[in-house]
């Protein structure tokens, strides 16, 4: 049940997947991946390939190149059992893969692997991965508007993303992030994001490290009454982010999503009704806010 279950829930989402996977960045990722592949089976090419099968037959993999391609395997595997959304899973193959096709192209023929390593280099400098660009409710701070936002109104509670565009496991939670923010948003608790890889003076203020080292990327911080409450993950002694998965099933269990949106609920409803001095409604204000940005997406 649940596997028929799961080919439904691909099936349903398949137009999306075939629509997200026509982008550039990852066709060009495709076609550098099975770059190996296509040369070790080409005709007219792989004849005149090195081997060191016993057969001789240099249109398929000797053993050296099985037992890499394995090993890919096995790394793959391994590095998924910690991804979250369908990016990561396919990020880690693209990553890994190329990494195998540097080798066994270095070991058929160093021409072809300075070559393969150059086109890597190229499409890394100039083939960005795609930004998440789907619905959302968060505000993009600025270095000089996240101060006076989160001190702007004490008794709204603020859920922000520290994050940097280079980072690829920020890209990944960018849709779990949004996602969130449709299901909890409403005046009483915000959702907000700040690029610290842009601003780097926001990144020492609140103490988030953009080393890629320090796994700090992303950082998710709760702030009440304009101060800091808690943050995941956490950091150790020495600087170094505690492992913590960031799913939604987490973030809304550690920081207590449902009661917080419960609280929120209930404000809103002790406030609907008020006025102002000058008579418009101040939980309107609040709520019409919600949508407005200092930033588009198009400027991350």
């Amino acid at each position: 049940m649940g596997l028929i279950t799961g080919v439904l829930a691909f099936l349903y989402h398949l137009p999306q997947i075939y629509k997200w996977l026509l982008k550039p960045y990852y066709i060009v990722s495709f076609l550098l991946t099975v770059a190996f592949l296509v040369v070790r089976k080409a005709p007219g090419l792989c004849e005149h390939l090195a081997t060191d099968r016993e057969d001789g037959n240099s249109c398929d993999f000797d053993w050296r190149e099985v037992e890499i391609l394995m090993f890919l395997s096995a790394i793959v595997m391994m590095k998924n059992r910690r991804a979250i959304t369908l990016e990561q899973h396919i990020g880690n193959l693209f990553m890994f893969s190329k990494v195998a096709n540097v080798i066994l192209f270095f070991r058929l023929d160093v021409r072809l692997g300075i070559l393969y390593l150059a086109l890597c280099v190229a499409f890394v400098m100039t083939c960005k991965p795609p930004l998440y660009m789907g619905p959302e409710y968060i505000k993009y701070f600025s270095d000089k508007t996240i101060d006076e936002e989160l001190q702007k109104d004490g008794r709204v509670t603020w859920i922000v993303e520290f994050y940097a565009n280079w980072s690829s496991d920020c890209q990944s939670f960018a849709p779990i992030f949004a996602n969130l923010s449709l299901k909890y948003n409403c005046a009483g608790l915000r959702f907000g994001k700040v690029d610290i890889g842009r601003y780097g003076e926001v990144s020492k203020r609140y103490k988030v490290s953009t080393s890629p080292l320090a796994k700090q990327l992303p950082s998710l911080l709760l702030f009440q009454g304009g101060r800091e409450v808690m943050r995941r993950p956490m950091v150790d002694n020495k600087g170094r982010a505690v492992s913590w998965t960031f799913n939604e099933e987490n973030i809304i269990r550690e920081f207590n999503l449902n009661e917080l949106f419960q609280k929120s609920k209930k404000l809103n409803k002790k406030q609907n009704g008020f006025r102002t001095e000058d008579g418009s409604e101040e939980l309107q204000q609040e709520t019409s806010e919600v949508e407005q940005s200092t930033e588009s997406k198009k400027d991350r």
